[in-house]
């Protein structure tokens, strides 16, 4: 009853894991569209395109109403206005007041601000483009983080299959050792070397399945796929579109561009800086309306002319923020230098891993020859006595692991090659990746 409750436990376990075949391309216009990084990279071009719709609306009028009653409480009122007699001609009894309504509607438009606002929306202009570049730059990352994680995914797959198929053999040879052994044909050291490379193979296999278990998480994390979610690789896919994909390498790092408009903001910063020095004028119109009651009404009393402003303390102390403003350019110019640089050492260190990759898997595929062929040689001079155990599971292993290196390998040219792709800027569109 017991084990068939296990049996029943296992099934469904097995029966919730959900396998996905997916290639490269589809991870990657998955991870760029549903990622939380991608989604903070464009909510962030979203909050820098509504930091320049409000920057733009400084250029519009500006309309304001307003609104009073007030209660006056004894209030002294001397006026020029002098009442009206009695008709007894007693003096007429002093102007009180008790209450006080007040409206008004004023509108105002800028008409010169020492170029403050045209260069704060340039300002916002530049930044806004600067975070459009950084959304790409950030897809990018994504794309080449998907990449990586594909190539460890691959790697430790390929390497639990080597594993487990060498496992079924060295345990195969142990069986064959134990029989031997028990009719004298070997000596126990010999099977006890068997068992031993079986427990470092089960070691070996059990490392494998963990490091599969753990790049197939990060990965379905990435991609916001659920928790009991399998990735399948479609190689032969990939193999296709790498194939596809060789091309000559022409492309403008995002990242780049991005810093390079940053340059100009700063530039329109110094200029919006500069533009204290001028005094601001406006347009400006309203209307008033007022009540005091027993002693005046004002309505209709419509108002315009133009407004000057100036702060003359700014010829002083705005030094400090111009300075300021060009030094913040100068650190640009300094990063965007920095940066090129870096992108240089980047690009040739890309190509010059990339061609690394094609020269050692050729490399490994020469020696998974060599090594099967030196463990068949080995095989028949153990089967006929001229070669002891130690020589048979020594070549063994070295099959196995030029088989493991030759996986590896392929695995390396692919993201090699894709990480070169990033270092030129052109990965996603060299996959056709779909951008939203």
């Amino acid at each position: 009853m017991i084990f068939s409750i296990i049996l029943a436990l296992v099934f469904n376990n097995i029966e919730a894991q959900e396998k996905k075949l997916l290639t490269l391309k589809e991870a990657i216009q998955i991870a760029v569209t549903n990622s939380d990084q991608a989604t903070l990279a464009k909510t962030k071009v979203i909050t820098s395109k509504l930091e320049l719709d409000n920057t733009k609306n400084n250029s519009y009028p500006s309309l304001k109403a307003s609104g009073q009653y007030l209660r006056l409480s004894n209030a002294n009122i001397d006026s020029n206005i002098q009442p009206n007699s009695s008709a007894s001609g007693e003096p007429s009894k002093p102007l009180k007041a008790e209450q006080l309504m007040l409206g008004q509607v004023n509108a105002s438009l800028p008409i010169f601000s020492g170029f403050k606002l045209k260069n704060s929306i340039k300002t916002s202009e530049s930044l806004l483009e600067s975070e459009k570049f950084t959304e790409k730059h950030s897809k990018e990352q994504i794309g080449l983080q998907v990449v990586e994680l594909f190539s460890s995914l691959y790697k430790t797959q390929e390497m639990t299959l080597l594993i487990e198929d060498n496992l079924k053999t060295a345990n195969q040879r142990v069986k064959d050792f134990t029989a031997m052994e028990e009719n004298g044909l070997i000596a126990r050291n010999d099977l006890l070397k068997a068992q031993l490379q079986v427990s470092n193979i089960q070691l070996a296999l059990d490392n494998s399945k963990k490091n599969t278990a753990i790049s197939n998480y990060k990965l379905i994390t990435l991609l916001k796929l659920p928790e009991n979610t399998t990735i399948e690789i479609d190689i032969e896919a990939i193999k296709k579109e790498l194939k596809e994909n060789q091309k000559a390498f022409s492309g403008e790092r995002n990242d780049l561009k991005a810093l390079e408009y940053k340059k100009a903001a700063s530039e329109s910063a110094v200029k919006v800086a500069k533009g204290n020095y001028y005094p601001s004028i406006a347009l400006s119109a309203g209307y008033i309306a007022l009540d005091i009651n027993n002693i005046v009404t004002v309505t209709n009393a419509m108002n315009f002319g133009v407004g000057f402003s100036y702060d003359i303390s700014s010829i002083f102390k705005n030094n400090k923020q111009v300075k300021l403003a060009q030094n913040k350019t100068k650190e640009t110019e300094i990063a965007i230098h920095l940066l090129q640089n870096q992108i240089n050492e980047d690009l040739f260190e890309a190509k010059e891993n990339y061609a690394l990759s094609l020269k050692q898997s050729l490399v490994y595929e020469k020696a998974v020859e060599q090594a099967t062929e030196n463990y068949r040689i080995v095989k028949d001079k153990y089967d006929n006595s001229l070669s002891d155990t130690n020589d048979l599971l020594e070549a063994d292993f070295e099959a196995l692991q030029a088989k493991i290196n030759q996986a590896l390998s392929k695995a390396d040219v692919a993201q090699k090659y894709y990480e070169l792709q990033f270092a030129n800027g052109t990965l996603t569109s060299s996959l056709n990746i779909t951008q939203n």
